[in-house]
């Protein structure tokens, strides 16, 4: 089949990588608005040819919407005169707002995934090989699709090493949100903490492992992340006020000198690792 990617970045690039090194694709089409990015994707040879949108969409059996969330709702009317047989795939990390707002013409074409990894790097120079392999991917509502545009979409994800995952939108938008999207604000939140009580100075000559893991993703796209949380948004502030009552928790023993119960509370913590 042939495909067409629309977003090359770490996502997308890396999808691109992918279904070539497996041989998923007779050929790889890729579409970008930009300028700068349009010179990286040709030097890393990440497509066979960057067209624009008309001509993706005629070429492609499949087209990927690897962009961030709200962008993923702006290109919508570009599709409602797409081939029944063309498969659309985007791979937002909200799931409920986007299917909602799929225009009816297109709805059975239009298959919501989510494969769940990444970095905290961007653009097409970020893109790298084996992102996708013994990750899962989450595909929602399948029950409005065709069954031709769910086959292309397993074909894909299980060819490059992925583990699939069905759901509903609604709780992959509550899964997702611990999972990913409060772990994202609070390592922003951490960050600005650091950055508004400590120099720069103190900050590289002291800052070790623990910061660094847990800071880590505050380096993510602001935009894309942005878009991420305003979708998700009674989700997250649930998440908030649980991780807030947690914090509360702890800061009540520590305030209280409680360290036995605080010790058994960092156990049960532990136990996490014993899941993961």
């Amino acid at each position: 089949m042939n495909i067409g990617i629309i977003g090359l970045g770490l996502m997308g690039g890396s999808l691109a990588k992918a279904v070539k090194r497996y041989g998923i694709a007779k050929k790889v089409y890729g579409f970008t608005n930009s300028e700068k990015n349009k010179k990286d994707i040709l030097e890393l040879n990440l497509v066979d040819e960057l067209v624009d949108l008309e001509t993706l969409k005629k070429v492609s059996d499949v087209i990927i919407l690897a962009i961030p969330v709200d962008a993923i709702i702006g290109m919508f009317p570009n599709f409602l005169n797409i081939d029944e047989n063309t498969t659309i795939i985007d791979m937002g990390s909200t799931k409920e707002y986007i299917v909602k707002n799929i225009p009816k013409e297109i709805r059975k074409n239009f298959i919501a995934a989510h494969p769940m990894t990444g970095t905290e790097k961007s653009g097409p120079k970020a893109s790298i090989d084996g992102l996708y392999e013994g990750k899962t991917v989450v595909l929602c509502d399948l029950e409005d699709n065709l069954e031709i545009h769910v086959d292309k979409a397993t074909k894909i994800f299980q060819a490059i090493g992925m583990r699939i995952v069905i759901m509903n939108s609604k709780q992959h938008d509550i899964h997702a949100c611990y999972m990913s999207h409060l772990p994202h604000i609070i390592s922003f939140s951490l960050a600005n903490t650091v950055m508004s009580h400590e120099d720069p100075k103190s900050i590289i000559a002291l800052a070790a492992g623990g910061f660094k893991d847990m800071s880590r993703i505050a380096k993510s796209s602001p935009r894309m992340w942005g878009d991420i949380f305003k979708q998700n948004r009674k989700n997250l502030l649930d998440s908030i006020d649980l991780f807030e009552s947690q914090l509360q928790n702890a800061r009540n023993m520590v305030e209280k000198e409680n360290y036995e119960d605080l010790e058994k509370w960092m156990k049960k913590a532990n136990t996490l690792h014993e899941i993961l």
